[in-house]
């Protein structure tokens, strides 16, 4: 059978097909604790060759926190041009208002999520966090406090937001994330289950269109159809490249590896992919095992 996409080994029989690259972090990058095999390597060879790289993540915080991570993991600012994060986007919506429903939103916050986080709103001085829903204007949601949480843990809290009807910002539209070798449940599926039990919600992140666009703006006007866009989810990063008219390449090895029968480093049989992009409406030009050079 011969795969709906072609599955390749690395970036080198494609590069010159591109001169910007916006690459997810977690699941392509690195799993949270340091980066793949071949990534620092790979990213060297693309500034080498004069490619512009863009660093586009779902983490919930800002720029500097995500760089300073990335540091101390040995991906240093020299293997890329430029980084954003959905932490950084959410944070601009908090101070600029740009919009009625972000103009809407009164000073009192209630955050879900860890202190690691509050650094998308704490230095804004017209916002003040509150410690119960029953005190809010609105919820920040950045995720979960710890890994082996679930669900079920934030139901009660939910519905306590719920019946105070107060809408939700989204820091981080990920549904799930690779923390070394596990799935760990992210701010995307909280806000999903939010809106299921009737709560209003505003993403900030992939597969926005905002995002995108600032992506574009820091690739210095790189032309859509010479860009690629490198992600481990359908959801997010696939459903957001299709969304802004560039290419995509699908690591098969990050949260979709269980589905594919592949970890990172295995490319899955053409039948495993089939049956993946057959329940999907997102279709990504290319498919590789990981992010790597050849």
């Amino acid at each position: 059978m011969t795969a709906p996409v072609p599955l390749i080994p690395g970036l080198a029989g494609i590069a010159d097909r591109y001169d910007g690259f916006i690459l997810d972090l977690w699941g392509v990058v690195h799993d949270g604790v340091k980066p793949y095999d071949g990534v620092v390597e790979c990213l060297s060879t693309l500034r080498r060759l004069g490619k512009r790289v863009c660093l586009l993540s779902n983490a919930p915080r800002r720029i500097a926190a995500a760089a300073a991570k990335l540091t101390a993991m040995g991906v240093t600012p020299d293997l890329y041009d430029a980084l954003y994060t959905s932490g950084e986007a959410s944070f601009e919506a908090l101070r600029d208002r740009g919009d009625a429903w972000h103009a809407a939103l009164g000073p009192k916050l209630f955050h879900i999520g860890p202190p690691r986080d509050n650094d998308v709103y704490d230095s804004l001085a017209d916002r003040v966090r509150v410690d119960s829903p029953e005190a809010a204007d609105f919820v920040l949601n950045t995720g979960i406090d710890d890994y082996d949480e679930t669900l079920a843990d934030y139901e009660p809290l939910l519905r306590r937001c719920l019946d105070r009807g107060l809408p939700m910002l989204c820091a981080n539209p990920d549904l799930v994330v690779v923390i070394d070798k596990t799935l760990v449940l992210c701010a995307g599926e909280l806000a999903r289950y939010y809106e299921q039990m009737g709560g209003d919600v505003r993403y900030h992140g992939k597969p926005h269109a905002p995002v995108y666009r600032r992506c574009f703006d820091l690739l210095g006007g790189v032309a859509p159809s010479r860009i690629l866009a490198v992600g481990d989810s359908l959801r997010t990063d696939v459903a957001g490249a299709n969304a802004a008219g560039i290419d995509s390449l699908f690591i098969t090895g990050g949260i979709h590896r269980e589905e594919l029968g592949s970890p990172l480093g295995e490319l899955p049989t053409p039948e495993n992919m089939a049956r993946l992009l057959a329940d999907s409406p997102h279709r990504p030009t290319w498919a590789a095992a990981g992010l790597r050079w050849g």
